[in-house]
C-alpha cells in the first residue's frame, strides 16, 4: 500500500492518475493547501519542500516527493508506462517538458489570470502568450505523434493534468486540434476519470467543445 499525499492540483493528479493506471493499491491522504496544512512538521518529515504530492511506499519503506521523480518510481515499481532503452529517452524528455517548462508556467498563468486578474497586466500577458506557445509545442508535437513518447506513458499523465485547466489558462483548445484530440482521447480513459477525483471530487473532468462543432460555429459567424 501507498500513502499518497496530494491535493486537487494538476501535480497531485498525477500521481492518482499514475497509480490507478498502473493498478498500484494506494490511500489518498488529503492535503489541504489552502488551511497551510503542507507546512505542518508532520508533513515536512515527507516532503522538505512542503510541496504535494508526496508517497510513502510501506512496501518499501521509500518516501519520495517531486511529482517527476515519484512518476519514474512508480513506473519501475510497477514495470509500465517507462519503455526501456532507446524508447525511455522521449518520455524522460518530455516528462522534463513538464517538469521545467509547461507547469511552472502555467502555474504563473494560473496566478496571474485567474487569481489575482486586473493586478498585473503586463504579467497576464506574458504568461497567457507563454500558455499559448507551449500549447503550440505540444500541439505540433501531437502532429504525428498519437502520444507525446509514441505510446501512451508517464510524460502524458504528467502533461495532462495541467491542459485539464485550459480554462483557468484562458485557452481555446480548439485552436489546438492535436492537442485536442490528445487531451479528449485521455481524458475518456477510466483510469484518467477515477485519479482525477482524488483525493476527493470538485468537479467533472473539464471538456472543450467537439472540434466539428466549433469549426461549424466558426463558419456561421
Amino acid at each position: 500500500m501507498i500513502d499518497l499525499y496530494t491535493s486537487t492540483t494538476p501535480n497531485g493528479r498525477k500521481i492518482s492518475i499514475a497509480l490507478e493506471e498502473m493498478q498500484i493499491p494506494y490511500k489518498p491522504i488529503a492535503i489541504e493547501i489552502s488551511k497551510g496544512e503542507q507546512f505542518a512538521p508532520a508533513f515536512l518529515e515527507i516532503s522538505p519542500n512542503n510541496k504535494i504530492p508526496a508517497i510513502v511506499d510501506h512496501e518499501t519503506g521509500i518516501g519520495m516527493m517531486e511529482s517527476g521523480a515519484i512518476l519514474m518510481y512508480l513506473a519501475g515499481k510497477s514495470g509500465r508506462f517507462f519503455p526501456s532503452g532507446e524508447q525511455r529517452w522521449p518520455v524522460i524528455e518530455w516528462l522534463m517538458f513538464q517538469m521545467g517548462g509547461l507547469g511552472p508556467m502555467l502555474g504563473q498563468a494560473h496566478h496571474f489570470l485567474k487569481y489575482n486578474a486586473g493586478k498585473a497586466p503586463y504579467a497576464e500577458q506574458r504568461y497567457h502568450a507563454e500558455a499559448k506557445r507551449l500549447y503550440g509545442v505540444l500541439d505540433r508535437r501531437l502532429a504525428d505523434h498519437e502520444f507525446l513518447a509514441d505510446e501512451y506513458s508517464i510524460a502524458d499523465m504528467a502533461c495532462w493534468p495541467w491542459i485539464s485547466r485550459f480554462e483557468w489558462q484562458q485557452i481555446d483548445l480548439c485552436e489546438f486540434p492535436n492537442l485536442h484530440r490528445w487531451y479528449c482521447t485521455i481524458a475518456a480513459r477510466p483510469a484518467v476519470k477515477k485519479g482525477y477525483d482524488m483525493p476527493y471530487f470538485v468537479n467533472e473532468i473539464p471538456m472543450p467543445p467537439p472540434l466539428a462543432l466549433q469549426t461549424k460555429s466558426k463558419q456561421n459567424e
